[in-house]
């Protein structure tokens, strides 16, 4: 009766514990492709599929991004164009939001488009959240993964490598 009641518990200790697939050693990731439905990250080298990701989202994710402070994810084709190792969130990835058009749109609804959309680690300090932070969509439109999994993305995607966020 016991080990009933407490077989949910173990449950989820063995799955915050259970060591995910790491990245194959000296791999390339040229291209990530976001599914902000199914909360989940696709990592490329050249056309072969090397890892999945689960993924967190802005507290708002449905729909493009529209404006600074609106707590959604952009949606489009951006780059990897800049890296952070003393980031608050661990380590960071810079997405290259928002582009001409991004800026425009906003700019007409007579606000600031924002920018520092990141792939990003957890806050620093709480990274014993580990996999469970991925139950919620809490950053303010970044893409967030756990510590381990932005150190291995920090080590293996290229400069300007392509990310495409899709619906």
């Amino acid at each position: 009766m016991i080990f009933i009641a407490l077989l949910p518990i173990w449950i989820a200790l063995l799955w915050y514990w259970y060591p995910g697939k790491p990245l194959p050693k000296g791999v390339v990731i040229d291209k990530l492709v976001v599914y902000k439905k199914q909360r989940r990250m696709n990592a490329y080298a050249g056309d072969i599929l090397v890892k999945t990701y689960a993924i967190a989202l802005g507290k708002n994710p449905l729909g493009h991004k529209q404006y600074e402070g609106d707590n959604r994810t952009p949606e489009g084709i951006y780059t990897i164009n800049d890296r952070n190792d003393k980031s608050m969130f661990h380590k960071n990835l810079g997405i290259s939001y928002p582009n001409n058009e991004d800026m425009a749109f906003a700019e007409n609804q007579g606000k600031s488009a924002g920018g520092a959309i990141k792939i990003h680690g957890l806050r620093n300090r709480k990274g014993y959240m580990g996999k469970y932070h991925t139950l919620e969509n809490w950053t303010a439109g970044c893409i967030a993964v756990t510590n381990f999994e932005i150190d291995e993305l920090y080590a293996a995607v290229k400069h300007e490598a392509e990310i495409r966020i899709l619906k």
